[in-house]
């Protein structure tokens, strides 16, 4: 499980917010750390507008990226579209995570865009329970989309431009050993020495 700290949260809470008091982290039940509602929240509406950009947005500025493979033995690249990829991942998180009845109001609320007039008529509820249910999706799938393993959603970055490098091959081999005490480093000079002038030598005349 993910840790959250100070760095993580106090730039996604709420200035204002009575629980947190603007640093995003509150002390639990059990005496842990968890982060505060208003963080989760906002967590949550990050992915979601970044769902609906990629939902909207012209197919043909959509490109594959290509990527370095972490499954399997045989390590190798990957070209993936990932705008498709985090629809579908956003998509299916959110319906493995909520229940039956948080899944309706997420469904007609934030994926069809039905108001909360139309929500509380179509699902019979009145409009204190429609939004504390609101509150409640957006909390619940903020803490998933940022504690899921091994992929988070969020931070978006990591999502869409953490492209892992490829581990190095067999490390470059080291020094030769040393012999009889002596350091044994084999230098190879950048240019090859000019061999030094030859300057001939007159003979001396007889006298």
């Amino acid at each position: 499980m993910k840790q959250w700290t100070r760095s993580d949260t106090i730039a996604l809470a709420f200035q204002l917010c009575a629980t947190c008091h603007g640093s995003g982290l509150r002390i639990g039940r059990r005496g842990g750390i968890n982060p505060c509602n208003c963080v989760l929240r906002a967590v949550f509406r990050i992915c979601y507008n970044r769902f609906r950009f990629c939902v909207t947005k012209e197919k043909h500025l959509s490109r594959a990226t290509l990527e370095y493979g972490t499954g399997g033995k045989d390590r190798r690249y990957l070209w993936s579209r990932k705008d498709e990829e985090y629809i579908a991942d956003f998509f299916l998180v959110s319906k493995r995570t909520l229940s039956e009845p948080e899944w309706q109001v997420f469904r007609f609320h934030f994926l069809l865009g039905a108001d909360w007039k139309l929500c509380c008529r179509r699902l019979a509820v009145d409009r204190g329970n429609f939004f504390h249910m609101v509150y409640r999706i957006e909390q619940k799938l903020g803490r998933t989309f940022r504690e899921l393993e091994p992929y988070a959603l969020f931070p978006l970055d990591d999502y869409f431009h953490g492209a892992l490098h490829p581990e190095p091959h067999d490390p470059l081999p080291g020094p030769p050993a040393a012999e009889n005490g002596h350091s044994a480093h084999l230098v190879i000079p950048i240019r090859a020495q000019a061999a030094p002038p030859v300057v001939e030598i007159p003979e001396e005349r007889a006298a």
